[in-house]
């Protein structure tokens, strides 16, 4: 069973390597890495060229991250496909693992396992936070981490490709996609793969835009925004402006000011009438604003 990894790159010079060696030392035999880079200025070619087959790789400019991981889903061969981003990394054995379930399983679209959030060093801090499919809560919540995913081909056919005018949700709003076409999903309780965070990272960074381009994304494909998604936005929103732990009496003030806002500019409501929707398992409490 073939696995075709695609990994989008742009100036990760600094982890790529990790990445294309977390690939390549994979123990399950049958896959490609295909990596699709953006023209990046640092020293990702020189990390690039150094590499051998089974990579191939091309850098020229594109529009952006998704339409990078799009080209690499055009030019997979693979009957199970996945993309891991140029800093993050897969746990060994993790394709044999994947390969495995799906061999077991031929009715299975999806698979997701568990996950961690790595520093620069490669060391974990924390869990993902993962649970067993729910379509419904996948809609309140992000609980499936983007490099623990694996689909097989005829996923590309029933849903399509990412969204390229995203820039920070395109995996999330695939996963929705995904599960609005019907797709069968599988959850492997086992950790195949890590997720970096750090000061520099697109996500991390830009959290209220993050949360905005979600926010926007449920909108137009929905027609509301769930207030979890409203409620996210406005507390990262509140935070880059407000130090809760100096000012916890304006930051509440900002917060409640900011998320009647966001309701009223999204769902055209001013009152927060279904506070539990905000109720959550304690180990997904932190799954709405986790990194895609």
């Amino acid at each position: 069973m073939l696995i075709s990894v695609v990994t989008p790159s742009y100036n990760q010079g600094e982890f790529i390597e990790r990445t294309l060696v977390s690939v390549a030392d994979q123990s399950h035999p049958a896959f490609e890495h295909l990596v699709f880079d953006g023209g990046s200025k640092d020293q990702t070619i020189d990390v690039l060229r150094a590499s051998k087959p089974p990579l191939q790789w091309v850098s020229k400019a594109d529009g952006g991250q998704a339409d990078a991981v799009n080209q690499g889903l055009k030019a997979a061969s693979g009957e199970i496909i996945a993309w891991i981003n140029s800093d993050d990394i897969y746990y060994p054995g993790a394709f044999e693992r994947v390969a495995a379930a799906f061999a077991a399983d031929p009715e299975l679209d999806v698979l997701y396992g568990q996950a961690d959030h790595i520093d620069r060093d490669d060391i974990a801090f924390e869990a993902y936070p993962t649970t067993n499919w729910d379509p419904v809560l996948l809609r309140q919540t992000c609980f499936i981490c983007q490099p623990a995913l694996f689909f097989r081909r005829r996923v590309i056919e029933k849903v399509g490709l990412l969204d390229a005018n995203l820039h920070y949700c395109m995996d999330y709003n695939y996963w929705l996609r995904m599960a609005d076409a019907g797709c069968r999903f599988g959850y492997l309780k086992e950790k195949l793969a890590g997720s970096r965070l750090y000061e520099d990272n697109k996500t991390l960074s830009n959290r209220p835009a993050v949360h905005w381009e979600i926010a926007d994304m449920f909108k137009a494909n929905y027609g509301k925004v769930p207030l979890r998604w409203i409620f996210a936005y406005a507390h990262h929103k509140t935070a880059a402006h407000i130090d809760r732990s100096k000012h916890p009496k304006r930051f509440k003030l900002f917060l409640y000011m900011c998320t009647m806002r966001s309701q009223w500019r999204w769902n055209r409501r001013l009152g927060i009438s279904a506070l539990s929707e905000l109720r959550r398992p304690k180990h997904l409490q932190d799954a709405a604003t986790a990194s895609s």
